[in-house]
């Protein structure tokens, strides 16, 4: 197993959950899914993420799914499952069976319960308790999704308090200056280093991100390429490569983060790519129009053009 470590850079790619026309669970899409994001040279995999509708599975559905894609990877990288859940005994069940299953660790993020700095930290003292001293995790900060705003005092003290806790995704907007103040206290030993992958907006502040100290990315795109040459060549000290090829698929990947609609999108990219057979969303969920299509279209042969002038 690719046990999750503080050590964890690259992209680790959060999967979209395929379903077939009628809404079941696509394993054959699944299966193509994975092998479509280790050829594009992904680090990682994410699943049972926000935009992977884990809250519109079953159980039942949720174990299946990362079976499947834990099958398909067969090691070749670590797997991350979010386990999120309202209360504590379905994380742990949810926990334990992926981990049986070959998860590399899971990630939580505060439920939208938690508001003070105490309840925040309370709640992640909990989090330690239930998983624990076994099981590597994943701090989420997504105020967008949770309404939790964790101030970088606050996850600065959870890191010091979670032995386990081993990766931060950062994806806080505006979140520069946080980034910057939480690598800054790692670099004085103030706290022990941990993993740092951003998904601010689906990966719109990369390049910056990377220049702020973040080891790479942990998002979503239907074009998962994007940030691993975004990320290789900031490896490299090549920052001006970076960029040119952030901006190429910068208008691209903005209409995938529009709220609301940005799944169907992200979905129906990946169709349109050949990764999954249909772009069906569960309910409730959007439906792109005659007019939505036309515009991704144009867009990728706009995107398309640039990358061909940029090689």
């Amino acid at each position: 197993m690719n046990r999750l470590d503080s050590s964890a850079q690259g992209v680790y790619l959060i999967t979209v959950t395929p379903f077939t026309d009628s809404g079941a669970l696509d394993l054959a899409s699944t299966d193509r899914m994975v092998d479509f994001c280790l050829e594009k040279g992904v680090t990682g995999l994410t699943v049972l993420g926000i935009m992977g509708e884990a809250t519109k599975l079953t159980a039942e559905e949720s174990r299946t799914f990362v079976k499947q894609v834990l099958a398909r990877v067969n090691g070749k990288v670590p797997v991350v499952v979010g386990a999120s859940a309202p209360g504590f005994a379905a994380m742990k069940e949810l926990t334990d069976s992926v981990m049986d299953l070959g998860a590399s660790g899971v990630m939580v993020a505060p439920p939208p319960s938690v508001r003070t700095d105490d309840q925040i930290l309370s709640y992640f003292q909990m989090v330690d308790e239930t998983l624990g001293a076994k099981v590597p995790w994943v701090l989420q900060d997504h105020p967008v999704s949770t309404t939790v705003q964790m101030s970088a005092s606050v996850i600065l003290r959870i890191l010091k308090n979670s032995p386990t806790c081993v990766m931060l995704k950062h994806e806080d907007w505006p979140g520069l200056a946080k980034l910057s103040a939480i690598r800054a206290a790692s670099d004085k030993g103030e706290v022990k280093r941990v993993s740092i992958l951003t998904g601010n907006g689906g990966g719109l502040f990369l390049p910056e991100e990377l220049t702020r100290g973040a080891d790479g990315a942990m998002t979503g795109f239907a074009y998962p390429e994007m940030m691993v040459d975004v990320v290789a060549a900031h490896a490299r000290g090549d920052r001006e490569r970076a960029h040119d090829l952030f901006d190429a698929y910068l208008p691209l990947a903005r209409y995938e983060q529009q709220a609301g609609v940005g799944l169907a999108v992200r979905k129906q990219l990946f169709q349109d790519r050949g990764v999954i057979t249909s772009a069906f969303v569960r309910k409730p969920g959007p439906k792109l129009s005659d007019k939505d299509l036309a515009d991704i279209a144009l867009l990728v042969r706009r995107q398309d053009k640039r990358l061909r002038e940029l090689a």
